[in-house]
Parts: structure tokens; C-alpha cells; sequence
């Protein structure tokens, strides 16, 4: 039975989901959601604050209906219509891949050979200029006086011991 056949009462008694499908095979092609809805609120006679609160109601009870397949885009068709591979096909649309920039790339610096170009006598000019500054003497000096504040410590330690050792001798005889 066609949409317009329909009595009032009838349509009143059928459900919004009932309708989309009427609405459906009556048109034989998938729909927008939206005009799917709005020949719904046109048959029932629905208010603006009807539509408004039964759009989502709606557009729920299509997502949990078996009868129902969305193709994507807002666009719904009856599942029957559709065999599984060619729904699959339909549903799942590549992402459009975005287009990355370019990074620029970075400048090669043909520098870096002149820096690395050091010659020995560079070299010897700059070790000798360490050297300069550095007194070997100095070190000699430290090291000498470093040994003989040893060797009087190790003196001193020596003689107390030799105290001690008179003191114990004549405490035991």
C-alpha cells in the first residue's frame, strides 16, 4: 500500500520508523536522513518543537533498526537493498590524505672542511703556547718540598717510636 493511500488515522498508527521504510521503498533509492525525517513530520503533521524533539529519536531508532544501513554522507538506504560486499564497499570511503608541506631543507654549510683544516704546525704553535705558560720547574719545586715535608713527618714518627720503645725497656726491668 502506497504513503498516499493511507488515512490519516493509519498514518497516526504507524510508527516513524515504519514510515521510513514505506518512505523508502516507495522512492527505491537511498535518502538523506534529513528529508527521510521531514516527509515523516509532513505526514504525521508534526509542530517545529515535535520535529525538534523527535529528530534524534528517530535518527536513534534508524541506527538500532536492522532495516536500515547507513551509506555514509547522511545518507540511508533499506539493508535488503544492499548485498554485504557492495554495503562494505559503499560505507567504508578512504580518508582523503592530506597533503603535507615540504620542510625546507637545511642548508648545507661547506664551512665545516675550511674549520677542519688545521695543520701541525698550527698544532705545534698552539701546544707550544701551553707549554709557555705551564712551568716544568714549578712542578719539580712542588714535588721536592711535597717529599721532604714526608720524610720529616716519617723522622718524627720514627723517633717517638724509639721514645716508646726506651720507655717500655725500663718500666720491665
Amino acid at each position: 500500500m502506497s504513503l498516499q493511500q493511507l488515512t490519516h488515522d493509519e498514518i497516526d498508527h504507524l510508527s516513524m520508523i515504519e514510515l521510513g521504510v514505506k518512505i523508502l521503498k516507495e522512492e527505491n533509492k537511498a535518502m538523506n536522513y534529513k528529508v527521510i525525517f521531514n516527509k515523516i513530520a509532513e505526514l504525521k503533521d508534526f509542530t517545529d518543537e515535535q520535529k525538534q524533539n523527535m529528530m534524534a529519536q528517530f535518527y536513534t531508532d534508524m541506527n538500532v533498526d536492522g532495516r536500515f544501513l547507513t551509506l555514509g554522507s547522511g545518507m540511508w538506504g533499506l539493508k535488503r537493498w544492499y548485498p554485504v560486499e557492495q554495503a562494505e564497499e559503499e560505507i567504508t570511503e578512504e580518508p582523503k590524505k592530506k597533503t603535507k608541506k615540504k620542510k625546507k631543507k637545511a642548508e648545507v654549510i661547506d664551512d665545516v672542511d675550511d674549520d677542519l683544516d688545521v695543520t701541525d704546525d698550527e698544532i705545534d704553535d698552539i701546544v707550544s703556547d701551553l707549554g709557555d705558560d705551564l712551568d716544568d720547574d714549578d712542578f719539580e719545586d712542588d714535588l721536592d718540598e711535597d717529599l721532604e715535608d714526608l720524610e720529616d713527618e716519617v723522622d718524627e714518627l720514627e723517633a717517638d717510636e724509639d721514645v716508646e720503645d726506651e720507655n717500655d725497656d725500663d718500666n720491665t726491668r
